[in-house]
């Protein structure tokens, strides 16, 4: 790995961690939609709560993966303006970006926090298996909070330039 690349050990472990989870938490959604769907055409019993259970799986796998993909700044870039700019042109823009990014975050978790709050009060559950709505909006509020944090560090530190970088 070129020097410029080197990751902190921690970044690893955090990576291989978080890895880890991904693919459990992918494996239980694959079971739970083989079993529901085995059960549903076979016996014509569906799995019960199989389709609540599978949408707060993903918005937890989505939602923790928001702070990832913004660490490895692998978010989905056009490069058409960086072309015609200057290398320190081109790590002040992307700086600019981050700090935008990291604005839209906070914003975004602060409406997302309200909202929790709100439905928390409420103490609205799930149709099926009555699974208490209000922290998993919370968590969806702390993860975008997490990728403005990351965005604020790549203002001040940011790395290899990697959303410069054409990927085509």
């Amino acid at each position: 790995m070129p020097p410029e690349n080197k990751r902190n050990p921690w970044e690893e472990r955090l990576d291989a961690a978080l890895g880890v989870a991904a693919s459990a938490i992918l494996f239980a959604l694959m079971l739970i939609t083989f079993a529901d769907v085995v059960s549903r055409y076979l016996f014509n019993w569906p799995l019960r709560g199989a389709f609540e259970a599978t949408e707060l799986m993903l918005l937890v796998l989505i939602f923790a993966g928001l702070p990832l993909v913004s660490h490895a700044d692998e978010h989905v870039t056009m490069d058409f303006i960086d072309r015609m700019l200057t290398p320190r042109a081109t790590a002040a823009l992307v700086r600019a970006v981050h700090a935008l990014c990291a604005a839209v975050m906070f914003f975004l978790a602060w409406q997302v926090w309200i909202k929790a709050t709100r439905i928390a009060g409420y103490g609205d559950t799930t149709d099926v298996l009555r699974i208490p709505v209000g922290p998993f909006v919370y968590f969806m509020a702390a993860m975008i909070g997490l990728a403005g944090v990351v965005h604020v560090l790549r203002v001040f530190v940011p790395g290899t330039l990697r959303a410069s970088q054409a990927t085509t």
